[in-house]
């Protein structure tokens, strides 16, 4: 596309973008899809830690409770596993079987950086080695490292479990994620697990698709940073005739489904409370429809993201829950109808995911760990 062209598409402003994306991500308002429904459409939630898969579908479904998503895991119709970014996401049972294919690029990247501690290491014997380990039974990283080191004695025993990780396709099994459980992350193959093998990778274009109605408008760079990945321009190039094309304020180009909701700019975005690393912060390379450049930085701390208050659609906020109250740090002042509001969720939040148990609501400061 020239840049003549590109400065006659459309303009969409950054609350123009915010509302888009924040409907896709159904921030705008609580959807009444179900909770599988949900994370297919999502394309999977970001789950380094186990909470945040239930916190984000709190956010952003009608009448979530934490059990349906805790049954589908155990009923083994999502599972965790390290995909996106080669970080752990909750999936459809589906998209384990494809997404990881289509990443693998990236944990083959992230390979290469050990290739020191696995010298002298085949690693098709040791993909080999390390499938029959773990089905066999479900195995920690420290059982993986222990019995790969006695095939590899002189190899960095870690460098071993993390090809092993990165060459096969491996899902965190349960109890390991199911709500108000406790368990050790052990690891089988996602084939093992689902009882059915993986697919091929999905076509680019598909994916694109995917993610254009659950994150768009975006530019390619935005889906290459969502996926951790490189050279998708080919991918929008074929797509280009049956996608709309718009500029954001910096001239960059977007495209888009052209069935897309894009609310108005002045629609109402209530008050949310997201989880640590929610992929709604992480899956664009420009963050600035939804971090404000004064706020920039705020919600990270080296590796550790904090859990975010979005107040009008944007960051506003962190928020943290002690064992007696909900604490809310603002990151500046609101009105009271806001702060009414936030209460409000707050409340919503607690009511959901927090039944059993009585807290305060508190506006203060959030102490980093």
């Amino acid at each position: 596309m020239t840049k003549s062209s590109r400065t006659k598409a459309p303009l969409l402003d950054v609350r123009g973008l915010n509302r888009a994306t924040l409907e896709r991500q159904l921030l705008l308002r609580r959807s009444a899809l179900s909770p599988a429904a949900a994370v297919g459409h999502l394309l999977g939630l970001q789950a380094q830690n186990v909470k945040p898969p239930y916190y984000a579908l709190a956010a952003r479904l009608d009448g979530f409770a934490p059990q349906e998503l805790s049954a589908l895991m155990a009923g083994r119709q999502v599972a965790r596993i390290v995909t996106l970014r080669s970080t752990l996401h909750t999936h459809t049972a589906g998209d384990c079987l494809t997404l990881r294919p289509l990443v693998q690029p990236a944990r083959d990247r992230e390979l290469g950086q050990f290739r020191t501690g696995l010298a002298g290491v085949d690693l098709d014997v040791l993909a080999g080695l390390a499938r029959e380990l773990v089905e066999a039974e479900p195995r920690t990283m420290a059982q993986l490292r222990q019995a790969l080191s006695a095939r590899w004695p002189d190899a960095d025993p870690q460098a071993l479990a993390v090809a092993a990780r990165c060459t096969l396709p491996l899902v965190q099994v349960t109890p390991r994620g199911l709500w108000g459980r406790s368990g050790q992350v052990a690891l089988t193959t996602v084939e093992h697990w689902l009882g059915r093998p993986a697919g091929p990778a999905p076509e680019p274009e598909a994916v694109v698709l995917r993610y254009l109605a659950a994150f768009g408008p975006a530019s390619v760079k935005d889906m290459q940073t969502w996926a951790g990945l490189t050279r998708l321009r080919s991918a929008f190039e074929r797509l280009r005739p049956r996608l709309l094309t718009f500029r954001d304020p910096h001239g960059v180009e977007l495209f888009d489904l052209p069935d897309a909701p894009r609310p108005d700019p002045d629609t109402p975005a209530p008050p949310r409370f997201l989880p640590e690393f929610d992929n709604l912060l992480l899956s664009h390379a420009d963050r600035g429809r939804v971090v404000p450049a004064e706020h920039r930085g705020r919600h990270w701390q080296g590796n550790q993201a904090y859990r975010t208050l979005l107040v009008d659609g944007f960051l506003a906020g962190l928020w943290k829950l002690d064992p007696e109250a909900l604490v809310i740090e603002p990151f500046a002042g609101l009105t009271r109808a806001q702060r009414d509001e936030v209460t409000a969720e707050g409340e919503r939040m607690l009511r959901v995911l927090h039944p059993e148990a009585s807290y305060d609501i508190r506006f203060g400061t959030v102490v980093r760990p």
